[in-house]
Parts: C-alpha cells; sequence; structure tokens
C-alpha cells in the first residue's frame, strides 16, 4: 500500500472514529509508548481483536511510522495537519511527543494485522493477496480476524485457505476440540513449512509430561509428521538422482570424445580436460562478441557458442595429434607424460591470454531460474538444458559412427587397425579426423560447463580423473558403455556424498571401480570384433 493511499485511510478513519462504537481507551494505548514488550504486545493485540476504526487507524500508523507519544503516555498520530488523537480525531498541541518504534517482531504482527484486515475487502484478489501473506507467517492473535473471514467467505478455493489459515492459529486454542480440528487440517495440507508448527505438539517438557496434555491431537499431529517426513524422504531422494543426472551429464560430455580417441588410438590424454576449457573459454569469446556487436541476440549466444566451441577445440585437438601424439603411437608412457606438459603448456597459455582469475559467462534468460517439481525441490533450467544437450550430442556422436563413412572407418581402425590398413582405409588420417572429433565433443562439454560453473584455466583438471573413469568403467570405445558409466559415477557420487562428503566419495567410487574391473577387466560391454594385435 503506498504512502498516499495509507494517508487517505487514516484520514478517513479518524473522521469516521467519534462516530464508531469502540472500546479502546487511552489506558489501552499508553502501553503502545512504553518499553516494555510484552505490554506493546498485548495492546497490538487488543487493536486487531477490536479491528475498528481507532484501531485500524493506530495500526496504519505504527505501520508507517505516524505513531508518536508524549512523556505522559497519551498516543496521537501524526499528519499534515497536526496530531491528533485516535480517539476523538481532534488535533492536539503536543510539541514533546516523540516516534514510536516497534521490534522487528512487532513490526512484523502489525504488517500482519494490516494484512488481516484484507480479509474482509470486497477484492477477491486482496483477500487472496492476504491470506497468502498470512500464511507465511501465521499469528495466533490474528485468529479474531480470521474467524469473521471464515464466516463471511463464499469463495471455496479461499474458504480451503482460511481453513488452513484457521488451523495453523488454533492450534493452542483452550478448546481441545479446536486444537484436534486445527492439527488435522494443517497435517492434511502436506506442507513441509507446517512441521515446525506440529512438532512441539507431539515435543515433551523438562519434566517428561508433553506440551500437548490431549492425546487425540497428539495423535493427529504426529500422523502429520509422518506424512510430511514422508515426502521429505521422497523430495531427496528425487533431488539425489537429479543431482546424479546432472552431474553425469557432465562427466557424460567429458568421457564422450575420449572414449572415443582412447578406444581408437589408445592414447592415454592428459591434456583432453583442456579441451574442456578451450571450449568453455570459446563460450566466453562468443559472449562478448554478441554482447558488443548484437546485444539484442544476447539471449541466442548459447546457439553461436556451440558451433565456436566444437570448432575451436577440434583445431587444437587435430594439430595435438599432428605435430605430437601421431610420433608416439605405441609408446603410451611417453604419451602420457607428453599430454601431460601439453595440458600444462595449454593452462599457461590461457592464463597470458585470459588471465589467471575466472572470467564469467551470464546464462541467457530462458537459462535463469528453475522449475519447482516437489516441496523443497526446484530443477534449475541450465542444469536441465544441459541434461537434454549432452543427450543430443550422444545421439549425434552415435550418429557419426553408426550412420556415416567416417563411423565405419573409426569402428573398423578401433576393432582391428592392421586388418583396416590392407583393405585400404587411411588410418592415419582416421586418426586425426577421430582425435579432432572427440576434442570438439569435449569443447561442447566446455560449453555446457560454463552454464553452471566457474571459467578458468583450471577448469579442465576437475573432471580428467572422472572422464577415464568413465570410460574404462563402462569399456572402452563403447558408446552406450560411456553413457552408462558417466551416469552411474554421476548417481553413485551424489548418493555417497551426503553421508561421507565430497573427498570420501571419490574415494569410495574409486575403489568400487578397482574392484569392479578386477572382476571385468573388459569393462561393462567388452569391445565385439577379433584384434589382429591381441
Amino acid at each position: 500500500m503506498t504512502g498516499s493511499i495509507m494517508r487517505v485511510l487514516l484520514a478517513l478513519f479518524i473522521a469516521i472514529a467519534p462516530f464508531s462504537a469502540h472500546a479502546l481507551s487511552n489506558d489501552d494505548l499508553a502501553p503502545l509508548a512504553g518499553d516494555d514488550f510484552d505490554a506493546k504486545s498485548a495492546a497490538i493485540d487488543k487493536l486487531i481483536a477490536n479491528a475498528d476504526a481507532p484501531s485500524v487507524a493506530v495500526l496504519t500508523a505504527l505501520s508507517d511510522g505516524s505513531l508518536v507519544a508524549t512523556d505522559n503516555g497519551h498516543v496521537y498520530i501524526q499528519s499534515d495537519d497536526g496530531n491528533k488523537d485516535p480517539l476523538t480525531g481532534k488535533t492536539v498541541e503536543a510539541p514533546d511527543a516523540q516516534q514510536i518504534t516497534l521490534s522487528n517482531t512487532l513490526r512484523t504482527k502489525v504488517a500482519g494485522a494490516l494484512s488481516g484486515l484484507q480479509l474482509a475487502s470486497a477484492d477477491t484478489a486482496k483477500r487472496r493477496d492476504a491470506i497468502a501473506a498470512l500464511l507465511k507467517n501465521p499469528d495466533a492473535s490474528m485468529k479474531p480476524l480470521i474467524d469473521r473471514a471464515r464466516a463471511i467467505e463464499k469463495d471455496p478455493e479461499l474458504k480451503k485457505r482460511l481453513d488452513t489459515l484457521w488451523a495453523m492459529t488454533a492450534l493452542h486454542d483452550p478448546d481441545a476440540g479446536k486444537r484436534l480440528e486445527a492439527a488435522q487440517l494443517v497435517a492434511a495440507r502436506h506442507d513441509l513449512d507446517m512441521y515446525e508448527l506440529l512438532r512441539p505438539i507431539v515435543a515433551k517438557k523438562a519434566d517428561g509430561s508433553f506440551n500437548e496434555p490431549d492425546e487425540s491431537v497428539r495423535n493427529a499431529a504426529q500422523e502429520g509428521l509422518y506424512a510430511l517426513d514422508s515426502i521429505q524422504r521422497r523430495s531427496e531422494i528425487f533431488g539425489t538422482i537429479f543431482a546424479g543426472l546432472s552431474l553425469g551429464s557432465v562427466l557424460l560430455l567429458a568421457a564422450l570424445g575420449l572414449a572415443i580417441t582412447y578406444g581408437l588410438i589408445g592414447v592415454i590424454n592428459m591434456a583432453h580436460g583442456e579441451f574442456l576449457m578451450i571450449g568453455a573459454y570459446a563460450t566466453y569469446v562468443v559472449q562478448n562478441l554478441v554482447q558488443h556487436y548484437a546485444p539484442a541476440a544476447f539471449n541466442w549466444y548459447p546457439l553461436f557458442a556451440v558451433p565456436a566451441s566444437f570448432v575451436a577445440a577440434a583445431l587444437v585437438g587435430i594439430v595435438l595429434e599432428r605435430l605430437v601424439l601421431k610420433h608416439l603411437y605405441g609408446r603410451p608412457l611417453e604419451t602420457l607424460l607428453t599430454t601431460f606438459g601439453v595440458s600444462l603448456i595449454l593452462i599457461q597459455a590461457t592464463r597470458t591470454l585470459f588471465g589467471a582469475q575466472n572470467v564469467q559467462v551470464t546464462n541467457p534468460s530462458w537459462m535463469s531460474g528453475g522449475v519447482s517439481v516437489m516441496q523443497n525441490l526446484i530443477l534449475p533450467y541450465n542444469r536441465l538444458t544441459i541434461l537434454a544437450f549432452s543427450l543430443a550430442v550422444v545421439a549425434i556422436a552415435w550418429g557419426v559412427l553408426t550412420r556415416t563413412r567416417l563411423g565405419l572407418f573409426v569402428r573398423a581402425v578401433t576393432q582391428n587397425r592392421r586388418m583396416a590398413a590392407c583393405v585400404g582405409v587411411k588410418t592415419a588420417r582416421v586418426d586425426s579426423y577421430a582425435f579432432a572429433f572427440g576434442a570438439g565433443i569435449a569443447g561442447l562439454g566446455g560449453c555446457a560447463l560454463s552454464q553452471i560453473g566457474n571459467v578458468g584455466p583450471d577448469l579442465g583438471q576437475s573432471y580428467i580423473i572422472d572422464s577415464f573413469m568413465a570410460v574404462v568403467l563402462g569399456g572402452v570405445g563403447q558408446l552406450a558403455g560411456t553413457v552408462i558409466g558417466g551416469f552411474g559415477l554421476g548417481l553413485v557420487s551424489k548418493t555417497v556424498e551426503p553421508f561421507w562428503g565430497a573427498v570420501l566419495a571419490k574415494i569410495a567410487v574409486l575403489v568400487l571401480i578397482v574392484l569392479f574391473i578386477q572382476k571385468r577387466p573388459q569393462g561393462m560391454f567388452a569391445l565385439k570384433g577379433r584384434s589382429a594385435e591381441a
């Protein structure tokens, strides 16, 4: 409510005050000028219970800070015409009047009371907003206003919400029957925010007795708590599953390209994580270019960043393969050390170009926010987008590997390099193309990662080990195995983390993978075909 509207209502209430029937007196208002919290709270409760014109005028003045008091305890309302007595509406001289201040608790109570006064409004929207405000902060002192509103409310939806609101304020009513009805209504709401309202009912005092003497009320509250616990567990389980799938989608994007290059060439590429970093920085560059040259299209910059991140990572990948890796095939230890050195070079080059600090990549508006699917569970749009994006990348990779001539050559070289060379396949060229394709997919992973985390030179280091674990677990060179391995690692990690923490969860996952590989060295999906090198 704006200040001007408040002043109009205030003037109206004061004007009609002399003609209104009320039970207020100076003795009722005097505690507002004192420092006793309990006395002030009781005075405000009296105003709420009266709900007549003078009471509303005083509550309104308390809310906007225009209520003042003199040293002898007389309370007045400041206005443009001077200080007015809320009981008579007359303007008086009170030069020594000082503003009455409230604690946050009492201020909240006054705000709730003013919302409660809207429960009797003729405007349905105002009544709905008032109920919503009171549901967020129920106060037993509002019960008289809520009782009146329940008696006259005709809208079925608002009537149902008023019943819940009434129940939240009637849990400590002297009448055991009303407390039982209130406990049943609160429990039937199945709202996790109601947990703290029901829990004290079943709690015990220091002497061992229950806070609630009536057993039927306690039983109703306990049943409600059991239902809320069940809702909470389902929410936590679903949240853990989604967190696992979200982490799995990131691991999948990081591991997918590695599965192709590792399965084809057998190179342990420790620089693979830097392809993610290159894709993320390519996204950052595209974002800045679009923001500078086409700000109207900023919301769609990820559509331009996807091909840019793929191309940037693929170009670096093909250069690395042609200049370095092709001379090291068949020497795994030297390849491991060399690619580790290359990763350090790429990290330092990035620090030189962009600085050592993280850079900011902003989500477009359609990836900001989230969707609420359960109580206390919101699924972020950026995570949902990345999950869908990772599945789309898997589908594209599968199509390339199973429906194109390049994919046929890659599968042939992976299964039997010598035989493929004998039938005319240029294996060196296939190696370059496949390595570039795998690096480009990692670049797409970096593009996705830029939307959910920090973009810095060390970005890829966080995912390289997990990527190798996903590839080895699923089966070297197997696309389906990489998908299951990535999502499986994500789900297991997020399931274990709440109990043991992130570090111990990674150790546990590593131990499980080692034990699994001991029993099944080829991974979940063995590579089909006969290898001439075997």
